[in-house]
């Protein structure tokens, strides 16, 4: 009876999350026009809406940890599910992402990605959408700010395994910036598929910076095992033991 409960209380607060993301973005778009900062207002207001209305539909609450950057940094982040997109984007002061070129073309997230500055990568060229993303970081077209990329590629499910893609080292090094990893457990509560949402914490934890400078080698040998013994640590503190 509970977890029917649940599955209820989950479509309801997935539905009207939905619907919130349509009235947000209806009523924050004349503002975003007559001033691009504005967009920040507008994806903080949404992101500690659905925050908020996680944690009263479904018993989800939501902490941030470690120190959140607010300078200009690269944030290489576990990805394991639109909630822990979330809870970075409520916090940081001007987030922008790597993402899917594809999403360029869904309805209001492609185009608030556009004015956020967000960068969008053709899957089979990455190599070409990293070279020109910081091309226009160095040439100062590129809005300043917190540039978000997930070194895994893609979400991934809590407790598997997904080798690290070196272009977040890349990034990190052309870039000249800080890395600053995030840890997080999300998938232990909010899973890449399926609708269930369960109570508890979800944390992201934002972990000591990572100074630039470095070669590439030593960045990636030194960001995997950070961020996913912390995520391991996270989600063990939920409560998550990993099959097999």
């Amino acid at each position: 009876m509970r977890l029917a409960l649940q599955y209820v209380l989950s479509v309801i607060f997935i539905a009207q999350m939905y619907l919130a993301m349509a009235l947000y973005a209806l009523f924050w778009t004349p503002f975003v026009l007559m001033r691009r900062e504005a967009v920040f207002d507008a994806v903080h207001a949404y992101c500690r809406w659905v925050r908020a209305s996680a944690a009263v539909l479904v018993g989800l609450r939501s902490e941030i940890r470690g120190e959140v950057p607010t300078d200009e940094v690269v944030i290489g982040a576990k990805h394991q599910s639109f909630f822990d997109i979330i809870m970075i984007v409520s916090v940081v002061p001007r987030p922008k992402f790597i993402m899917k070129k594809e999403l360029l073309w869904a309805p209001i997230v492609g185009w608030y990605a556009k004015r956020l500055g967000c960068i969008p990568v053709d899957r089979g060229k990455r190599g070409q959408a990293v070279t020109r993303m910081v091309a226009d970081v160095k040439a100062g077209t590129a809005w300043p700010g917190q540039l978000i990329i997930y070194p895994q590629g893609t979400r991934v499910a809590a407790g598997a395994k997904r080798p690290y893609k070196v272009g977040v080292g890349v990034l990190y090094s052309q870039l000249g910036q800080d890395c600053v990893p995030a840890a997080t457990n999300v998938g232990v509560f909010w899973p890449r598929h399926g609708v269930l949402r369960k109570p508890g914490l979800a944390v992201v934890e934002f972990l000591p910076r990572i100074a630039a400078g470095q070669p590439v080698e030593a960045f990636m040998a030194r960001i995997e095992p950070e961020i996913e013994g912390a995520s391991d640590r996270l989600m063990a503190e939920a409560g998550f033991v990993a099959k097999g």
